[in-house]
This record gives structure tokens, C-alpha cells and sequence, in this order.
């Protein structure tokens, strides 16, 4: 390492803090009940979502079990232009139910945890195992204050910085 990197890379560590514990995901989904369309309340800002509103994600069951993936949102405003992304998902932890990888073009893939979930499927939470992803969902394009609240709380207690998360611009939101 040149000389002059290494006080930058010595305050990277000593930035970095205790690593968190392993993600853990819910008890188990219901593939079924989950498929349908979900609003996103708040996510954590990626690159490929840039200028998204109203962003709102469709699930479809396969015969074959996979689950077809349909991701939409409006550009810039409620009234933008609609984009979207059509990509598959399969389960990788059967027992559960709440592990999948998803994919929008071969051969890139990316994990998709289900990390919290409400026993009535209302809203659910979708995280990464580096906590570098995450979105809130509802089948709602609103989400009441004590359950936001709530759901972030149990975020942090999963080693989330729920700071990352940023409200998404819904119709009725």
C-alpha cells in the first residue's frame, strides 16, 4: 500500500464498527399469499431506482415455482413516465420460503431476503444479507406512523442503519 493511503485505509477500519450478526430472515412465507402487488414505502436509494416514484413490485407464481417479477415506477413524478423491469425469482431456502435470488438479466443476480413480514401480509420487508439493500413494502401505497416505526426499530435490531432508508413518493402517500 502507497504511504499516502494508508491513514485512509487505517480510518476505514477504525470507522467500521463491530460487525453485525448474521441477517436473519422470517420463519416462513407463504408464496401463495405473498404474490400480488406490493407498494414500496421506503427503500434504501440504488443506483438502478434512481428517479423512481410510486415504485411498486408484482409477484406471479410460475407453474414451475418460480415467481415472475414485475418492477414499475413513475420517473421523477406521480405523472412521469412509467419504467419497468421485468425479472424471476427463485427460492434458494425451501424450508422457509424466505431466501430467494431474484434476477433482471443473466447472468447478474442479487439476493432478496424477506427479513420481517406481517402474520396478515400487509406489509413485509425485503433485505440483503450485507444490509446494503433494503425495501419496505405494503400492499397499501400508505403506511400508518407506529407500524413504520416499528418495522424500523426491528431493522436495528438487525444491525440495519435504518438512516439509509428514504421515504418513497406514493399517490396516496
Amino acid at each position: 500500500m502507497r504511504p499516502a493511503l494508508l491513514p485512509l485505509a487505517l480510518a476505514a477500519c477504525a470507522h467500521a464498527g463491530p460487525a453485525a450478526p448474521p441477517l436473519r430472515t422470517v420463519a416462513r412465507v407463504d408464496l401463495a399469499r405473498y404474490a400480488g402487488s406490493w407498494y414500496e414505502i421506503a427503500a434504501i436509494p440504488q443506483r438502478f431506482q434512481k428517479g423512481c416514484v410510486a415504485t411498486m413490485a408484482t409477484y406471479t407464481l410460475r407453474p414451475d415455482g418460480e415467481v415472475d417479477v414485475l418492477n414499475r415506477c413513475r420517473k421523477e413524478r406521480l405523472d412521469g413516465e412509467e419504467r419497468s423491469a421485468k425479472g424471476r425469482a427463485w427460492v434458494v431456502d425451501p424450508e422457509t420460503n424466505a431466501r430467494l435470488k431474484v434476477t433482471f438479466f443473466w447472468p447478474f443476480r442479487g439476493d432478496y431476503w424477506i427479513v420481517d413480514l406481517d402474520p396478515e401480509y400487509r406489509w413485509a420487508v425485503v433485505g440483503h444479507p450485507e444490509r446494503t439493500y433494503g425495501w419496505v413494502l405494503s400492499r397499501t401505497p400508505g403506511m400508518d406512523a407506529a407500524t413504520y416505526e416499528a418495522i424500523l426499530g426491528r431493522l436495528r435490531e438487525q444491525g440495519y442503519d435504518t438512516a439509509l432508508f428514504v421515504r418513497t413518493l406514493q399517490p396516496a402517500g
